[in-house]
């Protein structure tokens, strides 16, 4: 059963409709953005019945909701026995520009091209439009809102239409009664009679133009799905920025009398605190971004519907699929989202907390984003059971599969999903199989030879290993982590200076693997300078204020799973060849899996190293 029809209307109905409110666009619409330029153009398109493209309406009154507005530049209330009939789905920038200027007897605010806001009155210069259609775009005159055009930065007036008598004499014709002109053409008889003639054929082959017009119409149904229009509109809606999930959700909620907007950002003029501020408070949380907490929910409401299915015995398509997909995020009734969002909100602050355990403290060093959701929802259902041993071992080897496996980089609605199932399977029954990303993970040892930016989850994650494993700073002496939650300026630099691997002709794609790199403080990386290993641990060693045995500063740099003796030595093939070999154990470690030393090919290369880590 087709969900549509299509058909003509002519332009005129459309613009009464949009008047007298039974046409409205969806408040997820964005605003009217034309400028001068775009609505002379339509103009000239319609007088040269030239085709404008279609309009899409999707019928009222069926299940899909949206909270509504008028049309911009119609400011009255509709009369309560009007009701809405459609809504405007595309289109919405040529009926808001022709409505503005056929209809409504304000000036049209717009933009000139230079982006400045202007206010237009739109006129057509009879007897250049009369001359044919080749100068039908001369023929558009737009003045300024006392209805003058000026030359000479407004100096000079060289067109004044301030009165009807001076449109007569002028022979302009004013675009806002185009589709009605009898006041006009009364007033034109009585002032001039002698060009009357004149403007029944303009009336004829212009105004006629305008009055015949016929706008192709794609009518939704009202039966089309929430999802189905939502879709359907970013996929018409090809000229303006693309909608989030959040700004349809709140329209949608809107017409159900919630303000979602309000709830995740709060009202401060009302002391009023969103979900989005708690988040903030933590730094490891401040970017999450309302339509991941959106799929958040989705993957709990799904989920809690995936349960009573399998207890109600369901099997097969019957069985609700956990999804965080953005169809079924849009399809998320508001009483789920009242039912799981507090709910939800202490799951992202357990994450927090597990996050942290794990030695992540600044949100540059995170790996995903996308990972804490399922983190998140699978923290609803476990509470502070994750801090039980055996738990928390398996949220581990789940959350550094991911990691290192650089398993949630691109489309991950699928896995976030898979994961949320799986995961609290693997923790509910001991015979359950591992999750996916477990199983899938796996870390080629090549590919520590290209990882050189942190735009890589990976490395991110080998920096909080080293964190995690404790190491301790060259110059501070205290441990990284420790460091790191005082902001003491820590970051990731080169072990062997740039400038001295450049000085012994070592390749920039050698020297900056992050095996060649490790947590340092800002003091320490000064000291290191472009100096030989063997020189910089001497000068920190020595200095006034560190005071290090070389003992003990062995023990730092192991710390760092560096081997002393080689560092000392300034032998970078065997460091590299050792600490590599070191890294992988923690790795594996991390992963709950043996890295073998063969295997396939590396994941694509890094880009070169990031400026501003030494």
């Amino acid at each position: 059963m087709a969900t549509f029809d299509s058909t003509k209307t002519a332009l005129s109905k459309l613009l009464d409709h949009i008047i007298e409110g039974k046409i409205q666009p969806p408040d997820f619409q964005r605003g009217w953005v034309w400028d001068d330029t775009h609505i002379r153009s339509l103009l000239v398109s319609i007088a040269r019945s030239f085709p404008i493209g279609s309009v899409m309406l999707l019928e009222t009154g069926g299940t899909a909701r949206f909270q509504i507005r008028l049309v911009e530049g119609v400011e009255f209330a509709p009369p309560a026995t009007v009701t809405v009939e459609n809504l405007i789905l595309d289109g919405q920038q040529r009926l808001t520009s022709l409505t503005q200027v056929l209809k409504l007897i304000a000036p049209v605010s717009t933009k000139d091209d230079k982006g400045r806001e202007v206010s237009r009155f739109y006129y057509i210069d009879i007897e250049k439009a009369l001359v044919g259609n080749s100068n039908l775009d001369e023929s558009i005159i737009a003045v300024d809102e006392t209805r003058t055009l000026r030359t000479n930065f407004g100096r000079d007036v060289v067109l004044d239409l301030g009165s009807q008598n001076k449109e007569f004499a002028a022979f302009c014709f004013p675009c806002n009664q185009i589709l009605n002109s009898d006041d006009w053409e009364e007033g034109l008889m009585a002032h001039d009679a002698a060009k009357f003639a004149r403007y029944m054929e303009f009336r004829k082959h212009v105004l006629n133009a305008f009055r015949e017009y016929q706008v192709p119409v794609i009518q939704l149904k009202k039966e089309t799905s929430k999802e189905a229009v939502c879709l359907v509109f970013e996929k018409v809606n090809t000229g303006g920025v693309p909608l989030s999930v959040f700004e349809l959700a709140t329209a949608t909620y809107a017409a159900d009398g919630f303000n979602l907007r309000d709830d995740w950002f709060g009202r401060p003029a009302a002391h009023v605190q969103g979900r989005h501020r708690r988040f903030a408070a933590k730094p490891l949380l401040r970017d999450i971004e309302p339509t991941e907490f959106l799929q958040g929910l989705s993957l709990l409401h799904t989920y809690e519907k995936r349960s009573a299915d399998v207890s109600a015995g369901k099997s097969g398509k019957q069985v609700t699929s956990v999804s965080a997909k953005r169809e079924h995020v849009l399809a998320l009734p508001l009483d789920a989202y009242k039912k799981w969002a507090d709910k939800l909100v202490n799951g992202f602050f357990e994450a927090d907390r597990f996050l942290r355990m794990e030695g992540f403290h600044h949100p540059k060093f995170l790996p995903y984003r996308s990972q804490i959701i399922p983190l998140a929802t699978v923290m609803v259902y476990l509470g502070e059971r994750w801090l039980e041993p055996i738990i928390r071992q398996k949220l581990t080897r789940w959350y550094w599969s991911g990691v290192l496996g650089e398993l949630y980089g691109g489309a991950v609605e699928t896995r976030i999903a898979n994961d949320l199932v799986n995961l609290l399977a693997w923790i509910d029954d001991p015979t359950a199989s591992e999750p996916v990303t477990v199983v899938a993970a796996g870390f080629q040892p090549s590919r520590l030879d290209t990882l050189r930016t942190r735009t890589s989850a990976a490395y991110r994650g080998i920096y909080v290993l080293l964190q995690r494993q404790g190491s301790k700073d060259f110059f501070w002496k205290a441990r990284m982590v420790d460091l790191d939650r005082d902001e003491c300026k820590i970051d990731i630099h080169h072990i062997f200076p740039r400038d001295w691997c450049g000085a012994q002709n070592i390749t920039p794609k050698v020297f900056n693997s992050i095996i060649n790199k490790t947590p340092i403080s800002y003091k320490a990386n000064r000291m290191i300078g472009g100096k030989a290993p063997s020189k910089y641990l001497q000068q920190i060693q020595s200095h006034a204020q560190v005071q290090v045995s070389e003992a003990e500063q062995d023990d730092i740099l192991k710390s760092h799973l560096i081997a002393p003796e080689l560092l000392r030595a300034d032998d970078f093939t065997g460091f590299m060849a050792a600490r590599k070999a070191a890294l992988l154990e923690v790795i594996s470690a991390a992963m709950g899996k043996v890295i073998l030393p063969a295997g396939g090919d590396a994941p694509a290369e890094d880009e070169e190293d990031e400026e501003g880590e030494d």
